[in-house]
C-alpha cells in the first residue's frame, strides 16, 4: 500500500505576509500555499516542518490525516477569551492535549486506530474550523467530547471525575457531529454523557445587552471605541460579550459541579445503554419484518382470490410457457403453477390439481431442467 499523509495549516485572526509565505515556501516547494493557508499532501517521506511550532507562529488551526489511521487536529485560541482553569480539566490525556504557548492556549486532538480504510484529508479542516469560534463563544462542547474520548481511551483513572457538561450536548451541531466521526468517538458514549446535559437557549437578550452597554462607565466606552478604531482586534466584540455573559455563571458553574460522574460509572452506563439500544433496534427491526410478512400474505391471498374462475386460462398459459422450451418461461410456468396450488388449496380442489400435475409431468419427462424447477418450487417430490 502506498503512504498518504495530508498536512492542512489556517490562518484566520492574521493571514500570512510575503515574509512568512516564503519561510513556509522554504519547508515545502510542493505547498499550496496562500495568505491564510497551506496545504501539501505526501505519497513517500515526511513534511519537514513541525505542526505544533507552525501553529504557534502562523496559524490558528491545522489538520493532518494519515492513511495508517491517524488523525489530528489542533486550534488556537486566545487565552484571554476562555477560562483557561476550566478548558484545562477537559484535556487530561494522550488524545486531548493543551499547550500554553504565550498568549495563546492550543488544542491538540489526536485519534488512531488500527481499524482504518484508505481516507483522504481534504474536506475535514473546513467542517470542524468553526469549532474554534464556539470555544471563543464559551460553548465548549467540543471540548467536553473531546475528553469523553479521552475516556474511551482508557487514558485515565476509573475514579476520576468529568469536567462540567456543557449544554445542548444532545444537540450537536453539524461540525461537532464531523468532530465526532473525525475523532471516532462512541456515539453510545455521547448519548450517556447527554444525560446531564441541560438544555439552553444560548441567544442573547437584546434588551439585557443594550442595558448593560448604557450601564459601562463613559471612560470604558471611550476605550472600546479607541480600541476599535486605532488597535482593531477581531475578538473585541467577543470580549465584551464574554463580560456581558459571566453576570450569575458562577452559581451556575457550582451546581454543575455537583452532578459530576466518574470515568468508569460513564463507561458502564454506556454499555448498558448500547446494549439496550441494540435490543430495541432488533425488536424494532422483528417487528419491521413481521409486519411486512402479514402485508406480503394479505397481498398474496387478495392476488389468490382474484384468480377464482380463472382456472382454464391459466392452465392453458402454464402448456404454452412448457411447450416453449425457454428455460425463462419454464420460470413462468412453475409461478403460475404455485398459483394454482395455492388457489386450489384454498378452493378445496388439491386432488384436482395434483392429477393435473401428475398429468404435465408425464407428458413432459424428458424436460429435464422443467422438472428441476418444480422440485425446487416443492411442487414435486
Amino acid at each position: 500500500m502506498s503512504e498518504y499523509q495530508y498536512y492542512e495549516f489556517t490562518a484566520i485572526d492574521k493571514p500570512l505576509n510575503e515574509k512568512e509565505m516564503q519561510s513556509l515556501r522554504n519547508l515545502s516547494s510542493r505547498a499550496q500555499i496562500t495568505p491564510t493557508s497551506f496545504v501539501n499532501e505526501y505519497n513517500w517521506g515526511d513534511f519537514r516542518g513541525k505542526p505544533l511550532s507552525l501553529v504557534e507562529k502562523y496559524f490558528d488551526a491545522f489538520l493532518y490525516v494519515a492513511n495508517w489511521g491517524t488523525r489530528r487536529l489542533m486550534l488556537k485560541v486566545p487565552r484571554q477569551l476562555v477560562d483557561v482553569n476550566l478548558v484545562k480539566r477537559y484535556c487530561p490525556g494522550e488524545s486531548a492535549i493543551i499547550y500554553e504557548k504565550g498568549n495563546h492556549l492550543i488544542f491538540e486532538f489526536t485519534s488512531q486506530t488500527e481499524d482504518y480504510e484508505w481516507e483522504e484529508g481534504e474536506g475535514w479542516l473546513s467542517s470542524l474550523i468553526s469549532l474554534r469560534a464556539d470555544i471563543l463563544n464559551s460553548d465548549y462542547r467540543s471540548l467536553y467530547l473531546a475528553w469523553l474520548f479521552c475516556a474511551q481511551m482508557e487514558e485515565m483513572e476509573d475514579d476520576e471525575l468529568e469536567p462540567p457538561v456543557p449544554p445542548n450536548l444532545a444537540d450537536l451541531n453539524a461540525p461537532l457531529k464531523s468532530l465526532v466521526d473525525f475523532m471516532r468517538i462512541d456515539t453510545d458514549l455521547i448519548a450517556v454523557a447527554a444525560e446531564n446535559s441541560t438544555s439552553e437557549d444560548r441567544q442573547t437578550d437584546p434588551e439585557a445587552l443594550k442595558t448593560w452597554i448604557c450601564n459601562l462607565p463613559v471612560s470604558e466606552k471611550d476605550d472600546i471605541l479607541f480600541r476599535l478604531v486605532k488597535a482593531p482586534s477581531p475578538h473585541l466584540g467577543t470580549e465584551l460579550m464574554h463580560r456581558f455573559q459571566q453576570i450569575g455563571s458562577a452559581a451556575a458553574n457550582s451546581k454543575i459541579d455537583n452532578q459530576l460522574r466518574r470515568v468508569k460509572d460513564l463507561i458502564s452506563r454506556a454499555e448498558t445503554y448500547a446494549k439496550e439500544r441494540k435490543r430495541q433496534a432488533a425488536e424494532k427491526k422483528a417487528r419491521a419484518q413481521a409486519r411486512k410478512k402479514r402485508e406480503r400474505a394479505l397481498a398474496r391471498e387478495k392476488y389468490i382470490e382474484s384468480l377464482a374462475g380463472r382456472e382454464d386460462s391459466i392452465w392453458k398459459k402454464v402448456d404454452e410457457y412448457i411447450n416453449s422450451k425457454q428455460p425463462a418461461k419454464y420460470d413462468e410456468a412453475v409461478t403460475l403453477l404455485v398459483d394454482l396450488r395455492d388457489l386450489n388449496k384454498k378452493t378445496g380442489a388439491e386432488k384436482a390439481f395434483k392429477q393435473k400435475l401428475k398429468t404435465i409431468c408425464e407428458n413432459h419427462h424428458r424436460k429435464v431442467s422443467f422438472l428441476n424447477r418444480l422440485q425446487k418450487a416443492g411442487l414435486r417430490g
